[in-house]
């Protein structure tokens, strides 16, 4: 009897061995995803106190963006499993938080600027708990997801780069709204790939749930900017 019951034994230890790397992949996950908006706010204080991103042409601040942030992010892949990777996602983070100054300046021109940044960083977090319990509680699979919110994703950074010389304002909101609608189903999945197992390393983890996050927050505060700005 008893060696009936042990490969029953194994596979529970199996499983429970399987379930704690996860939640411990998850925790770390949370944990760095915390530590990442300190060097985030204090880049956007550098870019907003100091105007640097201000004196940039936004032709220039975007190719510096792209390759700022393609770069660290290759960085950060290769350098994942170790603490370089770490260090390079906190620099990451500050020079994103630098890439946001531009549009916290503006915003703070207006009269309810600070309220307006409260909301979107209420918005946000709301959207990621919201993400986040429904991770949790849903059993779909949802790797199917990943390429279709990929395929979003390109198409919304190339009709980005299109507005940069049209400068139309219908499409900036049409492409805000988007983005928090695609860039929140992509919360959704980053978390669920963590807690299903298909994303073993909190790094990696990390970067993609920033970048959802950011590019709601971002976005979520362009769409309070012109809707809810008011002047002296």
């Amino acid at each position: 009897m008893n060696e009936r019951l042990q490969p029953a034994f194994i596979g529970q230890a199996g499983s429970g061995a399987i379930s704690e790397q996860r939640n411990r992949v998850l925790r770390n996950t949370y944990w760095l995803l915390a530590l990442s908006l300190v060097p985030t706010v204090l880049g956007a204080w550098v870019g907003v106190s100091t105007g640097v991103m201000a004196r940039l042409g936004m032709g220039i601040s975007t190719i510096v963006f792209l390759a700022g942030a393609f770069g660290f992010m290759f960085a950060i892949e290769k350098f994942k499993n170790s603490s370089a990777g770490v260090m390079l996602l906190l620099g990451f983070t500050f020079f994103m938080g630098l890439m946001l100054s531009r549009l916290l300046a503006a915003v703070l021109g207006f009269s309810n600027g600070a309220s307006l940044i409260m909301y979107a960083f209420s918005g946000t977090a709301a959207v990621f708990f919201a993400m986040a319990s429904l991770s949790s509680v849903i059993k779909r699979d949802l790797s199917n997801m990943g390429k279709f919110l990929f395929v979003g994703a390109v198409l919304l950074l190339v009709a980005g780069l299109i507005n940069l010389f049209v400068q139309s304002g219908a499409l900036m909101i049409t492409l805000s709204v988007i983005a928090i609608g695609l860039f929140s189903a992509f919360m959704l999945y980053d978390l669920k790939r963590v807690i299903d197992g298909g994303e073993t390393n909190y790094v990696s983890a990390t970067l993609a749930i920033y970048l959802d996050i950011y590019n709601v927050f971002q976005s979520l505060l362009a769409l309070l900017g012109i809707f809810g700005g008011e002047r002296d």
